[in-house]
């Protein structure tokens, strides 16, 4: 009976291993895909946040030019 613990308890201990392995992948796994998301949604804020800065500036070159013209005339 105890040669039948023993067996039981050593492989209860090798699966419980790979069981924890298992799940350690799988959140890791979750944790760079969620880092990656994050990551992506950075880049299309920061290429948002430019494009802004760009059109802003244009109309402010455009309001300068316009206020300019109206000095001279």
């Amino acid at each position: 009976m105890t040669a039948f613990l023993k067996i039981f308890s050593r492989w209860g201990g090798i699966l419980t291993l790979i069981a924890l392995l298992i799940v350690l992948v799988r959140q890791l796994i979750a944790l760079i895909s969620f880092l990656l998301f994050a990551l992506k949604v950075g880049i299309v804020v920061a290429f948002v946040g430019l494009m802004l800065l760009i059109v802003i500036s244009m109309f402010r070159g455009r309001a300068r030019r316009r206020r300019e013209e109206a000095g001279e005339i």
